[in-house]
């Protein structure tokens, strides 16, 4: 009976854990070394730019960065990164509200007169995955 019940543990976590992916954020084009790159993971839009799901801090290496988000749920994400210069673990800005350090999304979404939208930088993911993030200096 153990042996059955161990059986079937096993091939429960087996399908949990066939459920996760790992996905991969390179972000290129930093204008120099200084500081850290903080890149935010968001599942909902709902959450976007407000609320992170999952975190990750970088160095920055010959103007560019990447880390990996290990075992998350397959499903629809949006990324946000910015390069925290002064490494303050906060996007600055100045007094409009508007971002004094540099920062970018997934799929280079833009805002148009206030912060890019969770609908213009969402993906997909359902396997391992890539995503490269380019910052427009």
């Amino acid at each position: 009976m153990l042996k059955i019940i161990t059986a079937i543990a096993l091939f429960i976590c087996s399908l949990m854990s066939a459920q996760n992916v790992n996905l991969t954020v390179s972000v290129s084009g930093l204008k120099n070394n200084t500081g850290v790159v903080k890149v935010g993971l968001y599942n909902s839009e709902g959450t976007f730019l407000k609320s992170i799901y999952k975190s990750i801090t970088s160095e920055i290496k010959n103007n560019s960065a990447t880390v990996t988000f290990v075992g998350i749920p397959k499903g629809e994400y949006g990324i946000s990164t910015y390069q925290d210069e002064n490494s303050n673990g906060k996007l600055d800005k100045n007094m409009m509200g508007i971002p004094s350090e540099d920062f970018a999304c997934s799929n280079d979404a833009k805002g148009f007169m206030g912060p890019p939208k969770y609908e213009d930088a969402k993906f997909n993911i359902n396997k391992d995955s890539k995503i490269d993030i380019k910052f427009n200096n």
